[in-house]
């Protein structure tokens, strides 16, 4: 099964999860495609903000920004992004944004879905954010996957929507063991769940 990693990370704290995530995955059996979602801003704003300019650029020479060939490509789609006051970040969403075509052919029904996020403050609503990532996904007409709590691990990081890491500290703090291995098993379960639900296609089910 194909698992199709689209994020948007400023400062390494949701690409640390991605890369947890994308782990998971591979563990599965899962073949991964981790992509970087683009600023929709310029040089001059980014500058305004310590390290942003220049991890941009060294993410963005590590990962390819995401198309519409690799939703088509995924059979299961775990997005990341950081919080924006308890909503999705505009630099992922407008990635989101871009794929009404192949909603409108269809292309994306009965895709599996699930999402992850960080936070710059202890309660900076990434439960709320997680849960928000969810309504693209349902016009899409994907199946949701969450980690729930499914492992251990959900008890002591993350949150039953989705994995979750706090970065508040500048240099931003890189999430810890625990909300690495909560990435982990999400990445696994999704992957998981895709290859039941491939596996059912190909029986004609």
């Amino acid at each position: 099964m194909n698992v199709f990693i689209p994020f948007y990370s400023r400062g390494g704290a949701t690409e640390a999860l991605a890369k947890a995530v994308a782990e998971g995955a591979l563990a599965a059996g899962a073949v991964v495609r981790l992509r970087r979602a683009r600023e929709i801003v310029g040089p001059e704003v980014m500058g305004r903000v310590p390290g942003w300019l220049e991890q941009a650029e060294r993410m963005n020479a590590e990962y390819p920004a995401p198309t519409e060939d690799d939703a088509k490509w995924a059979d299961a789609m775990i997005l990341g992004w950081p919080t924006r006051f308890g909503l999705m970040s505009s630099e992922l969403k407008a990635y989101v944004d871009s794929l009404g075509g192949l909603w409108m052919r269809g292309k994306l029904n009965l895709k599996v879905g699930s999402s992850f996020t960080s936070t710059s403050t202890v309660h900076g609503g990434s439960e709320v954010t997680n849960l928000t990532m969810f309504v693209p996904m349902i016009h899409f007409g994907m199946i949701i996957v969450p980690p729930g709590f499914g492992d251990p691990v959900m008890f002591r990081a993350g949150t039953p929507y989705g994995a979750s890491a706090h970065s508040a500290k500048v240099p931003p703090q890189l999430p810890g063991q625990d909300a690495l291995d909560a990435a982990r098993y999400q990445g696994e379960r999704v992957a998981r769940v895709a290859q039941a639900l491939v596996s059912l296609r190909a029986a004609g089910n």
